[in-house]
């Protein structure tokens, strides 16, 4: 495998990142790719394919607006285009059945991997760990008050450390071909169970509000966020709040043959390293 290169799309983002380095400690070869990176790589700009496709045996893809007609032709005109130049396979980051727009998109962009003769494995994922820590949801900790139209519903949020290793073992060793892989941590939780093990890992007093959509769009606007993203994120916490995202299952543990990390343990590691520090 260290003859080998995979080329990792989305390298500066939670999970890409990780895939780069997990791909590391193996041996192989990561060809770390992304709009303003060292190799310019871009979804809409089809001049930047072919440089980074040169010398890959596989491909880790992260596509923004997945549930769109442009990334499913997109994602289909570039698993042709890698399957020309010798890539053999690809993992393709996805998202649940939940019966939210776009999924039909999303199902064309999996089915073209196959369909242009790659060895090709989709991940759909949960809400990470880490957007509690490196993204979105970090601000609302640090404050004190996580205040969020979820109620009490439950979502099996999941590690970008187990989607990473997940995605580094498809992608270096054999039997993976064909798979989707619905990955989760091992509990199904709600946001007030998440936040207050950070409070228990921190010493912090840390809360979670439920509040309305109506509400919540309130806050978020009056703080300046645009619509668009006010918008998304009620569609989002809403898959939480009616317990479309409670499922658990076993995948993490068939392909690692361990179970996925816990929350309470991301959560004192977390902050041991100071995520939430004020």
């Amino acid at each position: 495998m260290s003859n080998e290169t995979i080329l990792v799309t989305g390298a500066t983002g939670k999970t890409g990142r990780r895939v780069v380095q997990q791909l590391t400690d193996r041996g192989a070869s990561a060809r770390a790719v992304s709009r303003s990176g060292d190799v310019r790589f871009d979804w809409s700009d089809r001049s930047t394919w072919e440089p980074a496709l040169h010398g890959v045996s596989g491909m880790y893809l992260v596509a923004p607006e997945l549930g769109s007609a442009q990334a499913a032709d997109d994602i289909a005109a570039f698993a042709r285009q890698a399957a020309a130049a010798g890539v053999r396979r690809a993992v393709l980051i996805s998202f649940p059945d939940t019966g939210t727009p776009g999924l039909e998109h999303a199902a064309a962009a999996e089915r073209s991997l196959g369909q242009a003769g790659l060895e090709a494995t989709v991940l759909r994922l949960r809400w990470f760990f880490q957007n509690f820590s490196e993204d979105f949801l970090h601000d609302a900790v640090v404050s004190g008050d996580v205040r969020l139209p979820a109620g009490d519903g439950t979502e099996a949020f999941v590690d970008a450390e187990d989607i990473a290793a997940v995605a580094a073992t498809a992608l270096t060793e054999t039997g993976h071909a064909g798979a989707t892989y619905e990955l989760s941590g091992p509990q199904a939780m709600s946001f007030a169970d998440a936040v207050a093990q950070i409070a228990d890992a921190t010493g912090r007093d840390i809360r979670y509000t439920p509040l309305s959509p109506e509400e919540y769009a309130a806050e978020q606007r009056a703080h300046g966020v645009p619509e668009e993203w006010v918008q998304l994120t009620i569609d989002l916490y809403a898959q939480i709040r009616t317990g479309a995202l409670a499922s658990v299952t076993d995948d993490v543990e068939k392909v690692l043959g361990r179970p996925p990390r816990a929350f309470a343990d991301y959560a004192r590691e977390a902050a041991a390293h100071g995520a939430w520090n004020t």
